[in-house]
């Protein structure tokens, strides 16, 4: 199976169709799972108490955040070189939802941050990547609604994404490059020694995968919808012809 295949609109949205249940069962039951198991059974922090356990909401929203904008730019980029409708719409679709993210680990990351550090906010690399990656999030949204030619939106939205994937990279790596500010180390990590306790580990995956999954169902169904949407919009414009 040739993956470009899936690059004619009417393709793409059966594939979603047959897939889309699973992907959302899926992300339901990690999610129901990974946080009934980690807010209600596991212990508190000995340090921290029971504020440790936003890591399930708080990680998991980051880690969208971040590669959602990077899911971004690949699309991004095969639309400017390969001109698949499908991946504008869907680079297009995925930004709503990993504005929500952002802005979801923003909130959770300053009620966590608060007992610790004693302020909501601090002006600490990661954090200040964090937040320009949210105004870079707003401004791809208001480009795509403020330029009424699709592929010219698509052209602008596309070039936006590539200039802003430099804050996606810092917002993921801003503490290794700097190795200075209040925030923590990453949670989760290939070398096993920087990850959280067993105990918290565990579930937090499952959380993680949640999340992914329900990214990914969103973003299938919005395209779905951005897909249908287009259609309406080229019927209409030729009964108006």
């Amino acid at each position: 199976m040739n993956i470009w295949e899936f690059a004619n609109p009417a393709r793409f949205t059966r594939l979603v169709s047959r897939v889309l249940p699973w992907v959302a069962g899926g992300a339901a039951l990690c999610l129901t799972v990974g946080l009934i198991w980690g807010f209600y059974f596991t212990p508190d922090d000995f340090r921290q108490g029971s504020t440790v356990k936003i890591i399930y909401i708080h990680v998991p929203a980051a880690f969208v955040a971040i590669n959602a904008w990077l899911m971004m730019f690949v699309m991004s980029l095969i639309w400017l070189i390969r001109r698949h409708h499908v991946s504008a719409l869907a680079a297009r679709a995925a930004a709503p939802i990993g504005a929500v993210m952002t802005l979801v680990a923003l909130l959770t990351g300053a009620i966590w941050g608060q007992p610790m550090w004693g302020t909501w906010w601090e002006w600490d690399p990661r954090l200040t990547s964090f937040l320009i990656l949210f105004v870079f999030y707003l401004g791809y949204i208001a480009l795509w609604q403020a330029v009424d030619e699709p592929d010219t939106a698509a052209d602008l939205t596309a070039i936006l994404c590539l200039v802003g994937s430099v804050f996606a990279l810092l917002s993921r790596y801003a503490v290794l490059i700097w190795n200075q500010g209040l925030h923590q180390g990453a949670s989760l990590s290939l070398d096993r020694e920087e990850n959280v306790a067993d105990v918290f580990y565990q579930p937090l995956l499952l959380s993680l995968a949640g999340f992914v999954l329900l990214f990914v169902a969103l973003v299938l169904l919005r395209t779905r919808t951005e897909i249908r949407a287009r259609r309406l919009r080229a019927l209409m414009l030729r009964e108006v012809a």
